[in-house]
């Protein structure tokens, strides 16, 4: 029996556009909530996010019980937290702060079994062989693998063409309030020149045939990235959503 069929991977590497929400608040019921609203994705926020394997864990059996596909975000691209990720069962990683080639071939060679990388060998204990049930697994886990790694610095801009043409990596996610801080616009990720790089790592993202990928909590703006050519879109995230509602709520009262 082989590993799972990434069905997040085939989207992407088909170019259809894939909506997904941003989990940060680190509960299960959330998850579970957000899993059966019909995304196409969910991510597990464990960056900025207050998560750690033991809680990322009951997030995934939870998003898995609604058939929806999980993305967690690690903390670091380090080799030792994307293995723990990996054997967890997740498919599909978003790796922060690559701001070149070099860091992309380094996760990549974190999530892949050797030769093609140097994950190590851990999943006959791990939930991700469904605990050795899935006899094939180390074998075809490697294709069913999908690594995103997120440029979010003027570097990473300046870098983007080596960055896409990584061998391994699925897709480039634009994190836009990291560039626009660290291009002098702290909190104004839609300053024209923030803009002017974004659309220019888009086009160059896609043009190295991978998924390019982008966050935005305004509705006014998912066509927008669609037209440029996003396919992976997150489209909000459960504490701004659940805040607003709170809020919304709270003013309807006098």
């Amino acid at each position: 029996m082989p590993a799972p069929r990434n069905r997040l991977k085939s989207a992407l590497a088909e170019g259809r556009i894939q909506h997904g929400l941003w989990l940060g608040l680190g509960s299960p019921t959330v998850a579970e909530l957000a899993g059966g609203a019909g995304f196409d994705w969910c991510l597990i926020d464990a960056e900025h996010g207050p998560n750690t394997v033991p809680t990322i864990l009951p997030q995934l059996q939870a998003l898995a019980a609604q058939d929806c596909p999980a993305v967690v975000r690690v903390p670091t691209g380090e080799d030792w937290i994307l293995k723990q990720i990996l054997d967890l069962g997740c498919q599909t990683v978003l790796v922060p702060l690559v701001h070149g080639a070099d860091e992309a071939r380094k996760a990549a060679a974190a999530v892949r079994y050797p030769p093609q990388g140097v994950r190590g060998m851990g999943a006959a204990l791990a939930r991700a062989s469904d605990y050795s049930r899935i006899t094939d697994y180390v074998a075809t886990a490697n294709d069913q693998i999908c690594l995103i790694v997120q440029a979010e610095s003027r570097a990473a801009i300046e870098a983007i063409d080596d960055i896409a043409a990584t061998d391994g990596v699925d897709a480039v996610f634009i994190g836009p309030a990291d560039l626009s801080a660290d291009m002098g616009y702290p909190g104004e990720p839609e300053a024209p020149e923030v803009e002017e790089a974004i659309d220019h790592a888009i086009a160059r993202i896609t043009a190295a045939g991978k998924a390019a990928g982008i966050i935005t909590f305004d509705p006014n703006r998912f066509a927008e990235y669609e037209g440029k050519g996003v396919t992976f879109l997150g489209v909000g995230g459960d504490t701004t959503i659940l805040s607003s509602a709170l809020q919304a709520l709270r003013g309807q009262i006098g």
